[in-house]
Formats: C-alpha cells, structure tokens, sequence
C-alpha cells in the first residue's frame, strides 16, 4: 500500500469568527481546500468515494460533520457517488495514521519539533498553510 499524506493548516485564531461558529465550519475550509486543491485532479472519473471519518459525540455534531462534508464533496467531486462514514479510530488503521500525521504535523508547527515529521516527510504530498499571509489573531 503506498500511503500518501495531503494537509492544509489552519491557525484557528486566524479563522475569521463566522468560520470559527462551530467545529463543523471550521472543518469544512480545510476540507474544501484539500479536495479542491489536492485531492479531487486525482480522483479517476465516475469513481465511488468513501470518506471515513473519526467518531463524533452527538447525532447532532455527526449530523453537521456530515452535512459540511456533503457540501465540500458537492462542491470539489464533479462525477461519481461519495458517502460518508464515522468510525472509532481505535477501529480504522488509516485514522490512526491520519491521527499520527496530524499529530507530527502539529509539534511541527507549534514546537519546532521535526523529529516524527522528518520519519514522514516523504509521505506529505500536499502541506499548505491556509490563513499564512494572515496578520490578524481574532482571539
């Protein structure tokens, strides 16, 4: 299995208020930017997608997740189906990787700290910071 790794950063206190309004929202731009900008030019035509994402709290919280996930797949996904699945991520091995990339990405950035991102540097197809040229903390 070749396993590559596509990230967009987002510094929260540089997300504008209404992109902040809740956990969903804020999730959705990084989501619609990795589809637009890394993901979907790789997608073969007429394909079937599964987006599996982590177990959430409430029905209510899963039911927005799933919701700005659909908006982001209308948006970027022009042809084939997509559905979208929660799954524990003690459950799902690519969660877990997700979790680790997400993890090293993130002592990265806020420590300086490159140890585990330099173990998977050569995985990272796609890192970009969304909000960098952003001056403006709004908390």
């Amino acid at each position: 299995m070749i396993l590559r790794f596509r990230l967009p950063l987002c510094e929260k206190s540089k997300a504008q208020p209404q992109v902040r309004r809740d956990k969903a929202r804020f999730y959705q731009y990084a989501w619609f930017y990795n589809f637009k900008f890394a993901i979907a030019r790789h997608i073969p035509a007429d394909t079937d997608l599964l987006v599996t994402a982590a177990s959430l709290g409430t029905k209510k919280e899963k039911l927005s997740f799933t919701n700005c996930l659909s908006d982001v797949m209308g948006q970027t996904i022009t042809t084939g189906r997509w559905a979208v699945d929660f799954r524990p991520s003690v459950a799902d091995c690519s969660l877990q990787m997700a979790d680790y990339c997400a993890w090293a990405i993130q002592r990265k950035w806020e420590r300086n700290d490159t140890r585990s991102y330099d173990m998977i540097k050569d995985r990272i197809t796609y890192e970009y910071d969304l909000w960098r040229r952003g001056a403006v903390h709004h908390y």
